[in-house]
C-alpha cells in the first residue's frame, strides 16, 4: 500500500480548520493491514467528546469520499491529552493558572517550574521561583503542564 501522508495531513489540516479546531498532531502507525491514523485536536475552550466526533465524522467521510487510504485502517480523533507538550500558543490560553514545567531555548538542559498568569499576543506572563516573568512564546522550547492534586 502506498499512501501519500502529505497529502492526507494537508487535507486533514483544512477539514479541522474549518471546523474551527486547531490541529495539534496527525500520527500514522501500524502497517498495511492494520493502519492507524490519529488526530489529536485542541482549541481554547477545551475539547469534549461530540468535538471528537464531529471531527471524526468529517475526516472520515474526507478520507472515503477521496479514497485517500485504499487499505483498511481505523481512524482515532482526540485532545492531545495534558501529558504531551504544548505546542501553538492557543493551547497556553486554557491553561492560565495552572502550573508548568518549562524549557526554554537559551538555557542548556535546564528546566524551570511556573505558574502560567496571563497571554497577550506572544508574550506569556508566568511565576517562576515568585518572580514574575514576561517570556516570549518563541523562546519556549517545551512546555508540559504539570498535574497537582
Amino acid at each position: 500500500m502506498n499512501i501519500n501522508k502529505s497529502e492526507i495531513s494537508d487535507k486533514i489540516k483544512k477539514t479541522v480548520e474549518q471546523l474551527g479546531y486547531l490541529l495539534v498532531d496527525i500520527n500514522f502507525r501500524g502497517n498495511d493491514n492494520d493502519l492507524v491514523l490519529e488526530i489529536f485536536i485542541d482549541n481554547e475552550d477545551g475539547i469534549i467528546t461530540s468535538d471528537c466526533v464531529d471531527v471524526s465524522r468529517a475526516c472520515g467521510d474526507l478520507l472515503e469520499e477521496e479514497n485517500l487510504i485504499e487499505s483498511k485502517y481505523r481512524l482515532d480523533v482526540s485532545s492531545p491529552g495534558i501529558e504531551r507538550p504544548l505546542i501553538y500558543i492557543q493551547q497556553y490560553k486554557k491553561n492560565i493558572d495552572r502550573y508548568f514545567e518549562l524549557e526554554f531555548e537559551e538555557q542548556v538542559a535546564e528546566k524551570f517550574e511556573g505558574k502560567l498568569l496571563s497571554v497577550n499576543e506572544d508574550i506569556l506572563k508566568f511565576e517562576i521561583d515568585k518572580k514574575i516573568e514576561e517570556v516570549n512564546f518563541k523562546n519556549i522550547k517545551s512546555a508540559k503542564v504539570i498535574i497537582r492534586f
